[in-house]
């Protein structure tokens, strides 16, 4: 006698719990607490992720360029060496032409201080702070005999900042040699073939955005550094290549670096010639053609492709700026362009579907 016995499996039950207020007050917590402690350590380790960072973003834009030697047939390692022995070269050509121009500023220093003092003095309404200023201890002459003690002061960070020239530098070529391999060794930490192709399209398109920006930004910021050399030779103010190259660099920096640049041909249109009129008339002419060439050259070229939100990218250059200077400022169109088409590749684009009438 055959006695068959069914076995019923009971359904299993997922028990899930209700999340609470104070879930997500500790969830939120320890977010704020880990962006925190990040910001800390982002601050305290400046003096090597500064340099590091400028390598890797270099490197990254110099990628498709190493692709295309690689393609030839030429090493990593001699591709690392031609390419990072090529930007050092820009970047020694670029300090040349100004060398000059900065050691007469400095030798004509003390004049141009004391026709600054003249200058503010003239000036009804400053005549007043301008006298109580100088009889402080803060003193235009105290700042003068202190000169001395400030160029020291200036020689002592000169160490560091060769140190970091150096970490950039090793890092660059260390970075251009060993680019495949850490490219391959990030995608093989993915598991399945999907997250490894889009892993493998999102360096891909990081690389090719970054190009195409510093392509597109040397072409159109070398133009603004010739406008600003011509009106610097044209309105009197002196050492136009001086110019040229400062705002070549400074344009690197959105709504900042013009607008100094703009400031100092003012500052400098001042000291230059007697009339007001005559002296900020450098400084206009400068606004009004990197203005226009601003609106109709940069949306020509770079186009949709590298359109980024004009509030969100100021945010990022005053917040990089805050945490690591000046090379923060430089380095947050490139640090905000990363993070963009990361996210791009990341989260798809939804198309909001309108409401339209039956």
């Amino acid at each position: 006698m055959n006695v068959q016995v069914n076995h019923r499996k009971s359904p299993s039950r997922k028990v899930r719990f209700k999340k609470t207020g104070l879930d997500y007050v500790v969830s939120w917590s320890v977010i704020g607490l880990f962006l925190i402690f990040a910001l800390v350590a982002l601050h305290l380790a400046s003096f090597v992720l500064i340099p590091l960072t400028m390598a890797i973003v270099v490197g990254l834009i110099l990628g498709i360029a190493a692709d295309r030697l690689g393609n030839l047939g030429v090493p990593p390692t001699v591709t690392a060496i031609i390419l990072s022995g090529l930007f050092l070269v820009l970047l020694i050509v670029l300090t040349s032409i100004v060398w000059t121009p900065i050691n007469m500023l400095i030798e004509n220093g003390p004049d141009m201080v004391n026709r600054v003092i003249e200058y503010l003095q003239s000036i009804p309404w400053l005549e007043r702070p301008m006298a109580i200023l100088s009889r402080g201890p803060d003193s235009m002459e105290a700042m003068l005999e202190n000169s001395g003690s400030i160029l020291s002061t200036i020689a002592a960070g000169v160490t560091p900042a060769l140190i970091q020239v150096f970490i950039f530098i090793a890092g660059l070529l260390l970075f251009l040699s060993c680019r495949l391999a850490l490219r391959r060794e990030l995608i093989r930490t993915f598991s399945d073939r999907a997250r490894r192709l889009k892993a493998i399209r999102l360096f891909n398109e990081v690389e090719e955005a970054l190009g195409y920006y510093f392509a597109t930004a040397v072409v159109v910021y070398g133009l603004f550094g010739v406008v600003a050399a011509m009106v610097a030779w044209f309105g009197g103010l002196g050492t136009p290549a001086l110019w040229g190259v400062a705002t070549f660099l400074l344009s690197f920096i959105p709504f900042i670096g013009i607008a100094t640049v703009t400031l100092a041909m003012a500052f400098g249109g001042l000291l230059a010639h007697e009339g007001i009129l005559l002296g900020l008339l450098p400084a206009i002419v400068f606004f009004m053609l990197n203005g226009l060439l601003e609106n109709l050259l940069i949306p020509a070229v770079m186009g949709k492709r590298l359109q980024m939100n004009a509030f969100m990218l100021f945010v990022a250059i005053v917040f990089w700026t805050w945490l690591w200077g000046a090379v923060g400022a430089m380095l947050a169109v490139p640090l905000t362009l990363i993070c963009i088409t990361i996210y791009g590749g990341i989260v798809p684009p939804t198309r909001i579907q309108p409401n339209l009438p039956d």
